[in-house]
């Protein structure tokens, strides 16, 4: 049995129903993301799983246990908010011992603990800061380290780094998976960045109006959309419609088909190509964008708009707009996708 799972999970505020019929399992010390646009139920169902947002319908197990109906409390389940949650009038030590206290832990033991979990989030020297003499990043850290003393079965995170900056963000989602790893925690991480979800996750649940669309390993929900939703919302693949397919690919289908920006190549003189590879398809640059390390093209094709990734190996690569080029496609690599 996994170590966590999940059967028809509903829920409704009033006549709004945010989820229904979720069902998912969780091996231990896996780290799930829970992806998807704003407003998808994802946030609502992590508070299902602490017990803040009672359900209307379906179980939870844990380790063989079933939670459903147990307080927040008696859950063993870790949550950090994104909004942090710090008791504003207490120190590093205070807020992170909290927990521990109100279990009537003995301070000898709350002293071990914390001073544990201070070092592991590398807080050591702020223990005596309050939440308003620490940066952004420094709270998020209080608040998984609260979360993290109190030893639980499994840790939920709510965009815990949609708040700080992209440099912040990059070293503490590093941070967060090393420390979640480390300790094989069970942990299950909502977020809307796709980047993040990709970088962080053994698995990935796509969620969109309340239901999981798809679930995979980060390389199978990017490189196999199940659907135009997943194709749309995971990278910036091109959907090309049934007519235009057969006439760029020669590929006949009754649904849309998907083609990442990565898999379209501008043809080299004089290099040979592999049969998996189209005949060459002129077309005429519309507009560029400078990714760093990627040149993104806009290429109108035949009537049929395409994104185009190329990788900016020197200034010398930048293709001006109404320039003409022959491009070629990855037919491996472009795959039907339903509605």
């Amino acid at each position: 049995m996994s170590y966590v799972s999940v059967s028809q999970l509903t829920k409704s505020f009033g006549d709004n129903t945010v989820f229904e019929n979720i069902n998912f399992n969780i091996e231990k010390g896996e780290f799930i993301t829970l992806l998807g646009p704003s407003g998808c139920g994802k946030s609502t169902l992590l508070r299902s799983l602490t017990g803040l947002d009672p359900l209307n319908n379906g179980e939870i197990w844990v380790n063989g246990e079933n939670i459903t109906n147990q307080t927040p409390q008696q859950r063993g389940i870790g949550m950090v908010f994104q909004s942090y949650a710090l008791f504003p009038n207490m120190t590093v030590t205070e807020n992170i011992a909290f927990g521990l206290k109100m279990k009537k832990i003995d301070a000898k033991t709350v002293e071990k603990e914390v001073n544990k979990v201070i070092e592991l989030v590398d807080l050591n020297g702020k223990e005596n800061r309050y939440p308003h003499q620490l940066s952004g990043g420094q709270r998020q850290r209080v608040a998984l380290a609260r979360a993290l003393v109190v030893k639980p079965r499994i840790l939920l995170l709510d965009e815990p780094l949609s708040a700080l900056d992209a440099k912040i963000r990059k070293r503490l989602r590093q941070q967060i998976r090393d420390i979640q790893k480390e300790l094989n925690l069970t942990t299950i991480f909502v977020t809307h960045d796709q980047e993040e979800a990709m970088i962080m996750s053994d698995r990935i649940f796509l969620m969109n109006q309340g239901e999981i669309v798809q679930q995979g390993s980060p390389e199978e929900i990017y490189t196999q959309p199940g659907n135009e939703f997943v194709a749309g919302f995971m990278g910036h693949y091109n959907l090309v419609d049934a007519p235009k397919a057969k006439q760029l690919f020669n590929i006949e289908t009754e649904w849309k088909v998907a083609i990442r920006p990565e898999s379209i190549y501008v043809k080299e003189e004089g290099r040979h190509y592999a049969d998996h590879i189209s005949t060459p398809k002129q077309g005429i640059i519309k507009n560029h964008q400078l990714l760093g390390n990627v040149i993104r093209y806009q290429v109108e094709v035949n009537d049929c708009s395409l994104t185009v990734d190329l990788l900016n190996r020197s200034s010398e690569r930048l293709l001006a707009a109404g320039s003409t080029l022959d491009l070629l496609f990855n037919l491996n690599e472009i795959q039907p996708v339903r509605a």
